[in-house]
């Protein structure tokens, strides 16, 4: 996996050591993975977009794969989507990019977005795959979202959510060897049936419904928008548009240059279609992009 990129820890502060994948020359983009996967589910992404000109960084996210995983509070704030971003704009930061694009799938989008929200002058353009910011998605819960989207209401709830997973990850999460790679599956693998790592994957989503939630409410009221160029993507063989409809629509409020459509895929898309998501990518990533400010 990953030819010609390094694998290293590095400490962003905070006594929090991000592992991370990095290689190839040109404009810096980020890339950050969703609920479960680890940074590997990039592997075959990753080194395309290298090959089109740019310097790629492929963490895993704070509580996720071999990245620390640091005490919870009651209030979930370890895990909320703004310090996890921050983590991020410090990993970058250590490794020479003061600014750069971020993209972000499932739950790496929301830490993409808070990012883009929290550091303006960092992001130079961003990509959301398969998501919409999750005070629209709570603000729509009804019947049909939730019998969906079950997971979300129940991975908040207090120490019954590690249980039914540890009691068989493999039968809970799933997973093929085949479609997403020998290597991706071990490392995956290795992270499902860790209990530590899975206390911390659930503390994403504990923190989505609480201190995410509050920040995005916040930020809806004040009328803030991401600044730079943002690409919305969503696989076809989910369900994301069944259950919010026009998904441009839902993001066109957040941002001030938007773009996007549909991408044929199943969810985990950087593993079902990375020859057609890294073109999409690359293709936007070259736009020249206007001064940052903020």
């Amino acid at each position: 996996m990953f030819e010609g990129f390094t694998e290293a820890r590095i400490d962003v502060g905070d006594g929090v050591t991000l592992r991370v994948r990095h290689g190839g020359e040109g404009t810096p983009v980020v890339l950050l993975h969703g609920h479960p996967r680890t940074h590997t589910t990039w592997h075959w992404v990753a080194p395309l977009i290298a090959s089109a000109g740019h310097a790629v960084v492929c963490p895993d996210l704070r509580g996720y794969g071999q990245s620390s995983k640091p005490d919870t509070t009651h209030d979930h704030v370890p895990y909320s989507k703004r310090v996890m971003a921050n983590d991020i704009l410090r990993l970058m930061r250590q490794l020479g990019h003061e600014q750069f694009a971020v993209v972000g799938h499932d739950r790496g989008s929301y830490v993409a977005m808070r990012l883009a929200l929290d550091a303006p002058h960092a992001v130079t353009r961003l990509a959301l795959l398969d998501s919409v910011p999750i005070v629209e998605a709570l603000d729509r819960t009804d019947a049909r979202f939730a019998a969906a989207w079950w997971h979300w209401f129940f991975f908040a709830q207090p120490d019954k959510p590690e249980q039914a997973i540890l009691a068989d990850p493999d039968a809970w999460y799933g997973g093929d060897p085949v479609r997403m790679g020998e290597e991706n599956y071990a490392d995956y693998r290795r992270a499902i049936h860790d209990p530590a790592t899975v206390h911390a994957m659930l503390e994403d989503y504990r923190a989505g419904l609480g201190p995410d939630r509050a920040a995005d409410e916040a930020d809806r009221a004040a009328g803030r928008r991401i600044g730079c160029p943002t690409l919305v993507l969503w696989t076809s063989r989910d369900d994301l548009a069944d259950l919010h409809g026009d998904v441009l629509a839902i993001w066109e409020p957040w941002t001030t240059e938007l773009s996007g459509g549909p991408i044929e895929s199943g969810h985990h898309v950087a593993e079902d279609a990375a020859e057609e998501l890294a073109t999409r990518l690359a293709d936007f990533l070259a736009q020249p992009h206007p001064p940052l400010s903020g």
